[in-house]
C-alpha cells in the first residue's frame, strides 16, 4: 500500500499562521470548524485537570482512615463535581473537540454544515461550564452526588442554590450537546465527498454520526427530570414526594435513561479513535470494516434498554430485573466484537510500536478489565452485593478513564500533529504511558478489593481497623503518580509548541482525507474538493480517488465570515439561567432580550461578510 495522496498536500506545511493568526477577537468570532475544535479541546482539558485535582482531594481524604484534611460538607461538593465535571464538561466536550476538527476533513468538507451553530454550541458549554464551577463562589457547589438522587436534592437536604446550580447549568449544557449533535448529523449526512457512501467513511465519522443520534435521542430524558426537579425546589411542586403521591424512583428512571446511554456518548468515539489509529499503525486495512460500523449501531440501540442494571437494589421486582439482567448481558456482544476485529486487525500487521498506537493497546486492555466487571453488574444477585461499594467506583473508573481517557490520549498524540503542523515526542509519549498505565492500576484495581470487603462509596471518611488502611493508602499513593503523568503530557505539548519538529501533512502515512491536506490545514480546508472511491483513499491504488491539490488556477473558496452574535445568544441563555437561579425575574427577561437580539442578527447577517 501506498500514501499516494499524502504528497498532494499542497507543496507541503502551512505555517500557523494561516489557520491560528489573527488576535482574541479574531478566535471570539471565529466560524472555523478548526479553530472550535481547538477552543473546545483547550477547555476541556481545562476542566478535565479541575475534576483530575477535585479527585485528588478526595484521595488524599480517604488515605488514611478518620482524616480530618477535609470536611463532610466539602467532600460531598468535591464528589459531586468531580462525577459531573469529568461527564459532562470533560469528557464530552474532549470528543466534540475531535469531532469539530477532524469529521469536516475526513469526509471532504469545508466546513461544518451549519458554522455559527457550531460556535453558538462551544460558547454555550464554555459559559455553562464556568456557570456551574461559580457555586463554588456563592455558598457552596452542588452536594448531593453526579446522579442527584431525589430525595437528596430536595430542599429539605440540600438548602441554598448549590442544587440549583446544577439542574440549571446542566440543562444549558444540554441545550449546548443537543445544537452540536443536530449539526454533526446535517453535516455528515449530506457534506460527504463525492463518492463516499455510508460505508466508505471512516469509522471516526461513523462513530460521530451514532454518537449525535445517541444525544438527540437520550438528553431529552434527564432534561425532563431536571424540569421536574427545578419546579419541585423553586415553585413547591412535589414530583418526588412519595407522601404527596410522587416518586422517588421517577428521577432514577429519567436520569439512568439518559444515563446508560451516556456511557455510549462518552465511549463510542473513543471506540471511533482506535478503529482508525489500529489500522494505520499495523499497515492493513481494518478487520470487519462492516462488524465494527453494525455494531456500533446495535451498541446504541441496545443502550436505550439496559438503564434498571443501575437500579437492581431498589426493589423493581424478579421479571424486571431479569430482563434487564438479559440486555446487559446482550450488549456485551457487539462490543466484544470491536475487540476481536481490532485484535484481528493486529494480527499479522506491520506494527509500528509509536505513542498513539501503545495508548490505543492500553485501552483495549483495560476496556476489557472493566467490561468484565460490568458483566459481573449483569447479574442482578451479584449487583445487589456490589452496589454502592468501591468495587463500581472501580468499574466505572476502568470503563470511562482506562477506557474512554486511554483512547482519548491515543487520539491526541494521533491528531495533534495535524491540528498544530508539529509533532509530539514519541520517547514522553511513552513515558506518559507508562506511568500512566501503571498509576491508573495501582489507583483503582485494589478499589475492587474494597467493595468486595464492604467499604462503601461517596463516604468521606472509615474507621481503622476495619482492614481497609493499605489499599486505600496504595490507591491515593497510585492517584498522585497519576495526576503526575499529566503534567509529562503538558510538557511534551509546550515542548512540541516551541521545538516540535514540523510533522508535514501524512507524518503516520494515514489513509483517511484529513492526511491528504496541510498540517494544520488552510481555514478553507480543500481548495479543490476530494472524489472518492474507496475506504482508505490514500492507500488506494488506481482507483481514481481524485485527492485535494493546491491547484493554483482554482480560486480560494469563500468562506463564512466571523460573527459575534452566536457569543451574545449564548450570553443571553447564561443571563436567564442567573434570572432563573436567583429567581430575579427582570434578569431573566433581559436575558431573553438579549437572546431574541443574538438570534435576530444571526439570522439577517450576511453568510459571507
Amino acid at each position: 500500500m501506498s500514501a499516494t495522496g499524502a504528497t498532494a498536500a499542497e507543496g507541503g506545511d502551512h505555517s500557523h499562521e494561516g489557520t491560528y493568526s489573527g488576535g482574541p477577537w479574531s478566535w471570539i468570532t471565529t466560524v472555523d470548524h478548526k479553530r472550535i475544535g481547538v477552543m473546545y479541546g483547550l477547555s476541556a482539558f481545562f476542566f478535565f485537570l479541575v475534576g483530575g485535582i477535585e479527585a485528588l482531594l478526595m484521595r488524599l481524604q480517604l488515605g488514611s482512615p478518620e482524616n480530618t484534611l477535609i470536611d463532610p460538607d466539602l467532600y460531598n461538593q468535591l464528589f459531586t463535581m468531580h462525577g459531573t465535571t469529568m461527564v459532562f464538561l470533560a469528557i464530552m466536550p474532549l470528543s466534540a473537540a475531535f469531532f469539530n476538527f477532524i469529521v469536516p476533513l475526513q469526509i471532504g468538507a469545508r466546513d461544518v454544515a451549519f458554522p455559527r451553530l457550531n460556535a453558538f454550541s462551544f460558547w454555550l458549554f464554555f459559559l455553562g461550564a464556568l456557570f456551574m464551577n461559580a457555586s463554588f463562589l456563592f455558598g457552596g457547589a452542588p452536594d448531593a452526588g453526579w446522579f442527584g438522587y431525589a430525595n437528596l436534592t430536595s430542599t429539605q437536604y440540600s438548602p441554598g442554590m448549590r442544587i440549583d446550580f446544577w439542574v440549571i447549568g446542566l440543562m444549558v449544557l444540554g441545550v449546548s450537546s443537543i445544537a452540536g449533535a443536530l449539526n454533526f448529523i446535517v453535516t455528515i449526512i449530506n457534506l460527504r465527498a463525492e463518492g463516499m457512501t455510508f460505508m466508505r467513511m471512516p469509522l471516526f465519522t461513523w462513530m460521530t454520526l451514532i454518537t449525535s443520534f445517541l444525544l438527540v435521542i437520550a438528553f431529552p430524558a434527564i432534561t425532563v427530570g431536571l424540569v421536574l426537579l427545578m419546579f419541585d425546589r423553586m415553585f413547591g411542586t412535589l414530583f418526588f414526594d412519595p407522601l404527596a403521591g410522587g416518586d422517588v424512583l421517577l428521577w432514577q428512571h429519567l436520569f439512568w435513561i439518559f444515563g446508560h446511554p451516556e456511557v455510549y456518548i462518552l465511549l463510542l468515539p473513543g471506540l471511533g479513535m482506535v478503529s482508525e489509529i489500529i489500522p494505520v499503525f499495523s499497515r492493513k486495512p481494518l478487520f470487519g470494516y462492516a462488524f465494527v460500523v453494525y455494531s456500533g449501531i446495535l451498541i446504541a440501540f441496545l443502550g436505550f434498554g439496559v438503564w434498571a442494571h443501575h437500579m437492581f437494589a431498589v426493589g423493581l421486582g424478579p421479571v424486571a430485573n431479569t430482563v434487564f439482567s438479559a440486555t446487559t448481558m446482550l450488549i456485551a456482544i457487539p462490543t466484544g466484537v470491536k475487540i476481536f476485529n481490532w485484535i484481528a486487525t493486529l494480527w499479522g500487521g506491520s506494527l509500528r510500536m509509536q505513542t498513539p498506537l501503545y495508548f490505543s493497546l492500553g485501552f483495549i486492555s483495560m476496556f476489557i478489565i472493566g467490561g468484565l466487571s460490568g458483566v459481573m453488574h449483569a447479574s442482578a444477585a451479584s449487583d445487589l452485593q456490589q452496589t454502592d461499594t468501591y468495587f463500581i467506583v472501580a468499574h466505572i473508573h476502568y470503563v470511562l478513564f482506562g477506557g474512554v481517557m486511554f483512547a482519548l490520549f491515543a487520539g491526541m498524540y494521533y491528531w495533534i500533529p495535524k491540528i498544530t503542523g508539529r509533532m509530539l515526542s514519541d520517547r514522553l509519549g511513552k513515558l506518559h504511558f507508562w506511568i500512566m498505565l501503571v498509576s491508573f492500576n495501582v489507583t483503582f484495581f485494589p478499589q475492587h478489593f474494597l467493595g468486595l470487603h464492604g467499604m462503601p462509596r461517596r463516604t468521606f471518611t472509615y474507621e481503622s481497623g476495619l482492614g481497609f488502611e493499605a489499599m486505600n493508602l496504595m490507591s491515593t499513593v497510585g492517584s498522585m503518580v497519576l495526576g503526575a503523568s499529566m503534567l509529562i503530557f503538558l510538557w511534551n505539548v509546550l515542548r512540541m509548541l516551541r521545538k516540535g519538529e514540523p510533522a508535514g501533512a501524512n507524518p503516520w502515512e494515514g489513509s483517511t482525507l484529513e492526511w491528504s491536506t496541510t498540517s494544520p490545514p488552510p481555514h478553507y480546508n480543500f481548495r479543490v474538493l476530494p472524489t472518492v472511491h474507496s475506504r482508505d483513499p490514500l492507500w488506494a491504488e488506481d482507483t481514481g480517488d481524485s485527492m485535494p491539490g493546491d491547484d493554483p488556477s482554482v480560486a480560494d473558496p469563500h468562506m463564512p465570515g466571523p460573527s459575534f452574535y452566536p457569543l451574545l445568544s449564548a450570553v443571553g441563555i447564561i443571563v436567564m439561567a442567573a434570572g432563573a437561579l436567583t429567581t430575579t425575574f427582570p434578569v431573566v427577561f433581559v436575558g431573553v432580550g438579549v437572546l431574541l437580539f443574538g438570534v435576530y442578527g444571526w439570522a439577517f447577517q450576511p453568510l459571507e461578510h
